[in-house]
């Protein structure tokens, strides 16, 4: 396989990220809950800012204010530059005073940015001045209907220079300004910040519950499907989420409890409101900001406060669960997705609340389709022709507010997991595992289309996918401590060991770094198999077969028209690999028939891949099968055994070198030596094959290198090592087997050049002699000394005949070196 690139620091980040932030002391709130949608990247950006005004340009703009010659364009003109740098614009009393002089003369078009100006003055004045506060109240009335009348008079309430005796008209001409403002809001809904900003300032000031619950039904009328109202987002929910934040850290840190109470009261009363005028993002999302407020300012909430939020959080969670139905959330309405948005990031803001069932269903249905869709993305890279825009949406995804929660939103769904009930546990894990397999089948198809000709979008797609798989992760570990658990024997549930086990095998071409909750879950996943039969069956059977292995996915027109190869599908072989891992710890369990039908063809096939774990895996399988044999179908376990080891020296021998590791095969022989019984036509086969591996190796080995046995006592190459294993294999077999190996490896040295010939048989004497095997050394000594004569014998043939065509006579030394070989021995 392709060496894959380390996992990104994007996915270990998202699952690391808290949200517990304090809220700063915010100065222009508009501000704030802008940069919370802005925060989901997911959304339409905004147009890039315009650069701020030099001081130059804001001083002109003041004297073209003040000029009374000047004609509309040119204050207008003023206006807007003004209104550009207002972040960083500072309005003293004779500034405000001149700009709500220019009220009553203003343009449409100039009027929203003065009140904006005098919004600014409001909010960043140190003192501003009472009586011009009052000025602009008493013409508030004239103002016409719009979020930026609604966003001065809030912040106009909000001011404690304003007298207590004006705060009621001020807020009176806010609420008469409500109604008449929505359609400004349906038409722009980028004006939503201002609007909720200036609510946000009202709501900081009201005392009485009559006011609040006039503002707060407002609110709910703008998502209010009755009234027509704005297509609710996730940008949208941020924001009411911030702003209920916003109100309830104000309230906190002046210890207005019976405020909060009011305001708690109100969000709950509104879920109970019929279904055309309910508002579920904001019966959702109110409570999330509430509860986040608490969590940030570390301030125990009241149990029925909390209780009544959690509720309000519950109950939008079972309008959305009903509307979906029994479906795992794919094919659901916009407004749904929404919601399941929503849940994710609201409950990853505000942190855990109490079990429910459905918010744990919602909170999976959200984290598979909604943070992770890699379904949706499959689908789109897979079928849209135009690769850029997959790639843009991938990006901005990875980019989006609710992706950047995944980590938090993974944490809470596993706390509401372990307090569930045992169904809605199950339902949320088969969502779970099925997706993992999802996931495994169009991964597949991604990489095997995308690799080396769309790298950026593959690239992307993997991120996304990566952090999914730490989500699975997490989710699985959280599982395996509750049904896993043997000393838990009420939740025990040894079944969930294998679908553990099949998840984890499918998203295995994830897996880029060591993580304590996989090595945790796989752990006692393991051992419940080790355990269980039933278990280790279904695991064995979970295994793709090799017909599906072998061809392209079934079902793909794309793989089907593009030559496939089994050995480079990456996906694929990642997912073997785990099998091949996981199946030695608990072979003993697998019944010789399915390990027969099921596992062999694939260990012999992936014992040719060309990458070296996926061999060295393949040949552990087999020695594991070799060396298992404690079940009650013994017989038929033998059989399968000695059937098994023809066509593994066929495959192992066939590409070794150049791809079976030496290491896999010595044990593979080893294996089949020790445990089939004595005398087994395999382990005559297993002989002959070696035999007749090493004599080709080093045929072809002279070839290349004619005085390769001058360095043959050192040497470590492929020759060498066959021959090695044969000479360990005297001592490894039955003394039933051992006249047939010696005879084999005679003939084998025989057959070698004489240089050949001397370097075995030293390496032979050595062996020999330094044996204390006293069963088999006076055998081999016989054996050495007898194929030591007969190397002579060859040897001193050869010479007579060299000598005999050449007409010359050589003295015979067969006496002297009969006697050296016996002293060696």
């Amino acid at each position: 396989m392709a060496k894959r690139r380390p996992l990104c620091d994007s996915s270990l980040t998202i699952f690391s990220m808290q949200s517990n932030s304090r809220p700063r002391q915010i100065l222009l709130l508009e501000h704030w809950l802008r940069a919370a949608a802005a925060a989901d990247a997911s959304q339409t950006p905004s147009p890039a800012a315009a650069a701020p005004p030099s001081a130059a340009a804001i001083l002109r703009s003041w004297a073209d204010l003040r000029d009374p010659s000047a004609d509309p364009p040119r204050v207008l003109s003023a206006l807007l530059t003004l209104s550009r740098g207002r972040s960083a614009l500072h309005v003293s009393d004779p500034q405000a005073k001149l700009l709500l002089s220019l009220l009553p003369s203003s343009s449409a078009d100039a009027f929203p940015l003065v009140l904006s100006l005098l919004y600014a003055y409001l909010r960043k004045s140190s003192r501003p001045s009472p009586p011009l506060l009052l000025s602009i109240l008493s013409v508030s009335s004239s103002f016409p209907p719009s979020p930026h009348s609604i966003l001065l008079l809030g912040a106009l309430s909000a001011s404690p220079a304003l007298p207590a005796s004006a705060l009621s008209p001020c807020l009176d001409h806010l609420c008469s300004f409500l109604d008449s403002s929505l359609p400004a809001i349906f038409r722009d809904a980028d004006l939503l910040p201002e609007f909720l900003a200036g609510i946000g300032y009202a709501i900081s000031r009201l005392e009485d519950d009559a006011r609040l619950g006039k503002i707060l039904n407002f609110l709910f009328r703008i998502w209010s499907a009755e009234a027509g109202g704005l297509r609710p987002s996730l940008s949208h929910g941020l924001m009411v989420l911030r702003l209920f934040e916003w109100c309830t850290s104000g309230f906190l840190a002046s210890r207005s409890w019976s405020r909060i109470e009011s305001l708690c009261g109100e969000i709950s009363a509104n879920r109970s409101k019929s279904r055309g005028d309910f508002a579920p993002l904001l019966v959702l999302m109110a409570p999330a900001g509430v509860l986040r407020a608490f969590r940030s300012n570390r301030v125990e909430i009241d149990p029925r406060l909390r209780n009544s939020l959690e509720e309000s959080i519950g109950y939008v969670a079972e309008c959305t669960i009903s509307r979906i139905g029994n479906d795992s959330g794919s094919n659901v309405s916009d407004d749904s997705h929404v919601l399941l948005q929503c849940i994710a990031v609201g409950l990853a803001r505000c942190g855990s609340i109490s079990f429910n069932a459905s918010v744990l269903r919602c909170l999976c249905l959200s984290l598979l389709n909604e943070v992770f869709p890699l379904q949706f993305f499959f689908r789109m890279s897979l079928e849209n022709v135009n690769e850029n825009l997959a790639t843009c949406k991938a990006k901005e995804h990875l980019g989006s507010a609710l992706f950047k929660e995944a980590g938090v939103a993974t944490g809470v769904f596993c706390n509401q997991y372990a307090a569930a009930d045992e169904v809605s546990k199950a339902i949320v894990e088969n969502h779970l595992w099925d997706y993992s397999q999802e996931v495994y089948s169009n991964l597949r198809l991604a990489v095997w289309v995308h690799q080396g000709k769309s790298n950026e979008l593959l690239g992307d797609l993997e991120k996304i996918a990566e952090a999914a798989f730490l989500m699975v992760v997490v989710f699985a570990a959280e599982v395996s401590k509750h049904k896993l658990n043997s000393k838990s024997s009420h939740e025990f549930r040894p079944e969930v060991s294998s679908r553990i086990l099949v998840a984890f095998s499918c998203m295995e071409y994830l897996r880029r770094v060591r993580l304590p909750e996989y090595t945790e879950a796989v752990r006692r996943a393991v051992l419940t198999l080790q355990d269980n039969a039933d278990s280790c069956v279904s695991f064995v059977e979970s295994m793709p077969p090799y017909t599906e292995l072998t061809k392209a996915q079934a079902g793909s027109i794309i793989l089907e028209r593009m030559r496939y190869f089994w050995s480079q599908d990456e996906v694929q072989t990642s997912r073997i690999l785990f099998y091949l891992r996981v199946l030695p710890t608990c072979i003993s369990f697998v019944p010789t028939s399915l390990f027969g039908k099921r596992v062999a063809p694939t260990m012999f096939l992936y014992m040719q891949h060309p990458n070296e774990k996926v061999t060295r895996a393949s040949h552990s399988i087999f020695v594991s099968f070799v060396s298992s044999g404690k079940d009650s179908d013994q017989d038929d376990r033998v059989v399968l055994k000695e059937q098994l080891v023809f066509y593994y020296m066929q495959r192992a021998l066939q590409v070794y070198p150049r791809i079976t590791p030496f290491e896999g095969l010595a044990s593979g022989v080893a294996a089949l030596v020790r445990h089939l019984p004595a005398g087994s036509p395999a382990i005559f086969y297993c002989i002959h094959s070696l035999v007749a591996k090493a004599s080709d190796l080093c045929r072809k080995a002279m070839s290349e290198d004619p005085t390769m046995w001058k360095n043959w006592e050192g040497s470590s190459g492929p020759p060498k090592k066959v021959q090695d294993l044969l000479l360990h294999l005297i001592y490894l077999v039955d003394i039933q087997v051992l006249p047939y190996l010696l005879k084999q490896l005679a003939e084998f040295v025989i057959q070698l050049p004489r240089d050949g010939q001397n370097a075995l048989l030293d390496e032979m004497h050595f062996q020999v002699a330094e044996s204390d095997d006293v069963t088999r050394k006076p055998v081999l000594v016989s054996w050495l000394q007898s194929l030591s004569f007969i190397c002579l014998q060859k040897k001193a043939s050869s010479t007579t005949e060299a000598a005999e065509k050449h007409g010359s006579s050589v003295p015979s030394n067969d006496g002297l070196s009969w006697n050296r070989t016996s002293s060696r021995l």
